[in-house]
């Protein structure tokens, strides 16, 4: 793959896998409009590992604190975080459907519903769940408040991010404002909730592409700068998106998903073989 096209979609990848836009359908459309070909497991690691740092870099001493008290520790100043000593293990009881998900549904994922009719669906039904969400969530919990429940709810909302086009971001934040959750503090679980499963992800894909040919000619010019790419832009992005969900609502997010849905199925009809 040329270093431009590399260049582009880690660019694309790092603004919308934390917005609640979908970066499936955002990658898709845009090789599926240029004729780029993005479906090797060498492509799939690079944005894998460029998203994980991302959310690992930004969110770093909240995990640090979160597993120091999840063993019991007192560690970090974060208010929210330290009135919830149990937020790790219901962080790890959330990534468990997004598990089953993936191991269910990991090729149908990956095949048949990666489709621009399927993405364009998912934009729009996704879109309208987040304007419900918005309309019914009190938005008046904070992380310090987060239970089990909430957990098991947002993890079950992830679990539908493995279709192409809902965006897991979307679904995650959507199932937090329905529980109640302040916009910022849904944001900030739903990220910290991508980073388990994200990671398995990665590791999976790595396991893949050991299998095939082995990891020694997978670090070179194109894999470290599609990385870098894609982490600096996604780390910017989610400081932003939390800084502006602290003061506003999502549906620019919304309006946009449903419009981009509609274009994304428009041009499926135009393009679809007689």
């Amino acid at each position: 793959m040329p270093l431009y096209q590399i260049v582009v979609l880690g660019i694309v990848q790092g603004l919308t896998e934390f917005l609640p836009v979908s970066s499936t359908a955002h990658l898709y459309l845009t090789s599926w409009i240029f004729g780029w070909q993005t479906e090797g497991l060498d492509f799939d690691i690079m944005l894998h590992i460029g998203t994980l740092l991302a959310v690992v870099i930004y969110f770093f001493r909240d995990w640090v604190q979160i597993a120091a008290q999840g063993f019991g520790m007192r560690f970090g100043q974060d208010a929210a975080l330290k009135h919830n000593t149990m937020l790790l293990w219901w962080l790890a009881i959330g990534s468990i459907p997004v598990g089953i998900a993936g191991l269910l549904f990991n090729k149908q994922a990956d095949g048949p519903w990666r489709n621009p009719f399927v993405i364009g669906g998912m934009l729009i039904g996704v879109g309208l769940l987040m304007l419900a969400a918005e309309s019914a969530g009190r938005h008046v919990r904070d992380l310090s408040m987060v239970t089990l429940a909430d957990s098991v709810s947002v993890g079950l909302a992830q679990a539908l991010a493995v279709i192409p086009g809902a965006s897991r971001s979307g679904t995650t934040i959507a199932a937090g404002l329905f529980r109640n959750l302040d916009r910022e503090s849904a944001a900030r679980f739903s990220f910290l909730l991508s980073t388990p499963a994200i990671t398995a992800a990665a590791a999976k894909t790595l396991y893949d592409i050991h299998k095939q040919h082995g990891l020694h000619d997978l670090v070179n010019t194109q894999f470290v700068v599609g990385v870098g790419v894609s982490a600096i832009t996604g780390c910017a992005v989610i400081a932003w998106f939390l800084q502006y969900l602290h003061r506003s609502t999502l549906r620019p997010f919304i309006y946009y998903r449903i419009v981009f849905g509609i274009i994304v199925l428009a041009l499926a009809f135009i393009r679809r073989p007689a």
